[in-house]
């Protein structure tokens, strides 16, 4: 929505509003352009965030996991401003959602804050509905169509001796689990701040292959590619959310094991016709 027009929005239905969530960001790892990934994700998240402050409004946004970078700072989800400062991410991306983080960490701890808010660092999410992303849809949506025709599917070889091939490991979160986590947030009193939105459970991408297999009876078949030249330097072989802080506030649902979300993913949306799963 270009400025103009939310300002339209919030000015004809912000009165009725209860709170925002905010997702829209640019997600592209490999998007270059700066000045379009800082007017998207930082500027338009800070003009939110100011006019819920202003209004008195709940905010629920997007962060990600990605501003912990290659992780050897851990995936702790601290609201201390220097830790996040301390983080360093490796894409624009990444960066811009960290921009944000100690935008709202700042503003919180001088008062100029939405009543309720909680910054939402996604980790590896999966599930319907993700199609518009292209490029940037999960792995399981992109290893669907060759695994139904029965062909064989590709993962990234490892360039990194600690993980052998397919053994490159990530926090699958299926996208149904996340929509449960904001929902429990605008149903309840609890002041989140930044808090991770994964497992706990760093799964490898062969073990993900391995549910889609099991799901559409197909062949266990996977050829390892090279990772390209381009993202290999800045690739990330580990992540794994640390899921206390959220549990520590009251969150008690247990997460989806991929052998049951991929499977659900796969046979009740990806295997039907409807273009908006």
């Amino acid at each position: 929505m270009a400025p103009e027009g939310l300002d339209a929005f919030l000015a004809d239905k912000g009165a009725d509003l209860a709170a925002i969530v905010h997702m829209g960001a640019i997600s592209a790892t490999t998007e270059t352009d700066v000045d379009l990934i800082y007017d998207t994700n930082v500027r338009l998240s800070q003009r939110l965030w100011d006019w819920c402050a202003h209004h008195r409004k709940r905010l629920v946004y997007a962060s990600s996991a990605a501003t912990y970078g290659d992780g050897d700072r851990g995936f702790e989800d601290s609201n201390d401003y220097a830790a996040t400062l301390s983080l360093r991410p490796l894409n624009a991306y990444g960066w811009s959602k960290k921009v944000f983080d100690l935008y709202a960490l700042r503003e919180a701890a001088a008062g100029r804050c939405p009543p309720r808010w909680a910054g939402l660092r996604f980790f590896n999410v999966y599930g319907p509905n993700e199609q518009h992303k292209g490029a940037q849809m999960s792995v399981v949506a992109h290893m669907f169509p060759r695994v139904a025709a029965g062909e064989r599917v590709r993962l990234f070889r490892s360039h990194n001796p600690a993980y052998p091939d397919g053994g490159q490991k990530r926090d699958f979160v299926a996208v149904r689990d996340c929509a449960d986590i904001v929902e429990w947030l605008l149903e309840t009193d609890v002041q989140a701040g930044i808090i991770n939105v994964g497992t706990g459970q760093a799964r490898t991408f062969l073990e993900l292959a391995e549910a889609l297999f099991a799901a559409l009876h197909g062949p266990h078949a996977v050829d390892f590619v090279d990772t390209p030249e381009e993202i290999r330097a800045k690739y990330q072989y580990f992540t794994q959310a640390d899921m206390s802080r959220l549990r520590s506030l009251g969150y008690e649902r247990q997460f989806t094991p991929i052998e049951q979300g991929v499977a659900d993913y796969a046979l009740n949306y990806l295997s039907t016709d409807d273009p908006h799963v």
